[in-house]
């Protein structure tokens, strides 16, 4: 049965354009804009009509980097796949790509199968899924072409971590000759692991137990030392190169010395990196706890490269990292060791706010908000036009956004399955007012009226973003 929505009255924002225009839903997907109050916008007949007047209209947000349900450090992440994109739709996102993992001594398939069973019939919004190699050999390198032709298009190593998810930098070439073969792209995490297991050793045998010494061990130097091997190993395989949470002004320099030269290479921030610092880390009482995440904070100074990266196209996405673990009977595992603590941060319901706070800060425009959130990383990984933009053909992922609205962030009214904010007590002007997935509406005037299961799976084309 045919179902056609008009959304009238608002400011339609892409990463191109800005237009006053009223926008045409049929069937689940765009069928056309035209400028308000023209004949062709008169024109425009639907079942439901939504009023957008002194709103913003954008595509639904696209997070490239979610971990829901993920195993680490004898836990689990607390948002489960339904939660979690429900808070996700909360914020205004509309597409998920979250992580299946391999674990060593499986294969990819049982890896990618474990993970469509934990979100099949349980996600608020669509979704993907990227592919953690944790162990590379003969068959997993078969397997990344199976992959790749059903959707399954970037896999992602870690030079950190040893024993559990690490990579060497042979098994890293490997991989990447294997993704200049098949179009994937492989995404890092770039940090020593080695040598940063070596300082927290070190510094656990000093009795440096509490959170802050997270931040001191995991030196930005080895970041950046990591990222300028990952890309150079990329470039031996003539590969792509997407680095995921840069946090340091040294990483930045890497991402823009190798862009420079015309390689493509990648890199992705996240909104703690932008908003948050080694302040929270120190916060006394183990509540630096909190702010745990790898890379981990830096001092505020690192903030300005990286809005400059972001600027300058040098950062071209921002995702969130969303990787809740409780405060109370998770992040306290690692009361007295800080090492013992699970990585991770909640903020899949923030990033789009705390991105349009930066557009009322000044650090980005309207329309590189809508680029960084939604259009590049539905480029990046395969999802463009389908997702990311609002144009006809494209699935109806579209937000009302009301940016004069006031909201203060906190626990008490998040609606991700974590104890605490960390952006608890910010006040931010913007708030989503209604989203809808595939035409459907799943925030309504503030309220939720989704359901667990409306998301379906999104298979994905390789990069759209390369050079």
């Amino acid at each position: 049965m045919s179902s056609r929505t008009v959304i009238r009255g608002g400011l339609v924002i892409t990463a191109s354009d800005e237009i006053h225009a009223d926008v045409l839903i049929e069937d689940g997907r765009i069928a056309a804009l035209a400028a308000s109050a023209t004949a062709a916008a008169d024109a425009f007949t639907a079942d439901r009509t939504i009023d957008a007047t002194g709103k913003y209209v954008i595509p639904g947000g696209v997070d490239a980097h979610t971990h829901m349900e993920l195993p680490f450090g004898g836990t689990f992440a607390s948002d489960t796949f339904e939660t979690g994109t429900r808070a996700a739709a909360w914020g205004g996102t509309t597409t998920v790509v979250d992580f299946a993992v391999q674990t060593v001594g499986q294969s990819l398939r049982q890896g990618l199968d474990t993970w469509h069973a934990k979100a099949e019939g349980t996600c608020a919004i669509d979704y993907g899924f990227h592919m953690i190699v944790s162990d590379v050999n003969q068959e997993t390198l078969k397997e990344m072409d199976l992959l790749v032709e059903e959707g399954v298009t970037s896999f992602k190593q870690f030079m950190a971590y040893p024993g559990v998810f690490y990579s060497d930098d042979g098994q890293i070439l490997r991989a990447m000759q294997r993704s200049a073969e098949n179009g994937g792209l492989i995404m890092m995490h770039a940090e020593n692991g080695i040598a940063i297991d070596v300082l927290v050793e070190q510094a656990l045998a000093r009795g440096e137990t509490d959170p802050r010494f997270h931040g001191e061990v995991r030196k930005a130097l080895l970041e950046a030392e990591a990222t300028h091997r990952a890309i150079r190993l990329a470039q031996v395989a003539g590969a792509p190169l997407y680095v995921v949470h840069v946090s340091a002004t040294e990483a930045v320099a890497e991402l823009t010395r190798a862009r420079d030269e015309g390689l493509n290479v990648f890199g992705e921030t996240c909104p703690q990196y932008l908003f948050l610092s080694t302040d929270n880390l120190a916060e006394p009482d183990f509540e630096g706890a909190k702010y745990v995440c790898s890379t981990p904070l830096r001092p505020k100074e690192h903030q300005a490269a990286l809005w400059r990266g972001l600027r300058t196209n040098d950062l071209q996405v921002v995702s969130t990292d969303h990787c809740p673990f409780c405060f109370t009977g998770q992040k306290d595992l690692g009361r007295g060791d800080f090492s013992k603590i699970p990585n991770g941060l909640p903020g899949v319901e923030n990033r789009m706010d705390l991105l349009h706070q930066a557009v009322v800060d000044g650090h980005i425009s309207r329309r590189r908000w809508i680029e960084i959130a939604c259009a590049t990383p539905a480029r990046m990984f395969g999802l463009y036009p389908k997702k990311g933009t609002i144009a006809p053909g494209a699935d109806a992922d579209v937000v009302v956004y009301d940016p004069a609205a006031e909201q203060v962030m906190s626990a008490g009214t998040h609606h991700m399955n974590v104890d605490y904010s960390a952006y608890e007590g910010r006040r931010v002007t913007g708030r989503v007012e209604t989203v809808l997935s595939r035409g459907v509406p799943v925030i309504t005037d503030r309220e939720y009226t989704g359901r667990a299961g409306h998301g379906v799976y999104t298979p994905r084309s390789t990069c759209q973003y390369l050079t």
